[in-house]
């Protein structure tokens, strides 16, 4: 069954406290993070410095960024799409973000997956906005390393 995206009251039917399936697995290798480094200009030493991580660091190894890790929140979508029963727009864009915390580190070599829940939808004349909750966790930790509040407009 499908929604359309101006159907304020079959929308609501969307927002859940429940989250999603875990999304598949992404490895952070230390390719990836001194990558990232290069191309942002991040190259704080808890990052790129593997000798000086093992010996100082509190990880005993290099961290990823947060904003590598949130940027590879593409790169874990869930099998099936939360927004996928929404119908009737022309196109969708990003809106904006309320919400990001990066609430533990991802140590080089940790695997990720992440989970979402559609958090608040508010239908207005000239379109309809849809807040996605993510999580990102490491595989088998019960705190999330990330949380991020996506808007996105549909009209």
């Amino acid at each position: 069954m499908t929604i359309d995206f101006k159907d304020n009251d079959a929308l609501q039917s969307l927002v859940t406290s429940d989250f999603s399936d875990w999304s598949g697995s992404f490895t952070i290798d230390q390719q990836l993070i001194s990558d990232f480094a290069e191309m942002t200009g991040d190259d704080m030493w808890m990052h790129v410095d593997e000798e000086k991580c093992a010996k100082e660091s509190p990880y005993g190894c290099t961290i990823a960024h947060g904003f590598l890790i949130l940027s590879l929140l593409p790169k874990m979508p869930n099998e099936k799409s939360l927004i996928g029963d929404i119908s009737g727009y022309s196109f969708m864009m990003n809106y904006g973000s309320d919400r990001l915390r990066f609430s533990g580190a991802v140590t080089v070599g940790s695997t990720i997956h992440s989970r979402s829940r559609i958090k608040a939808i508010e239908v207005t004349e000239k379109n309809t906005r849809i807040t996605l909750e993510q999580h990102v966790h490491v595989v088998g930790e019960e705190r999330p390393a990330l949380i991020y509040e996506l808007t996105m407009v549909l009209m």
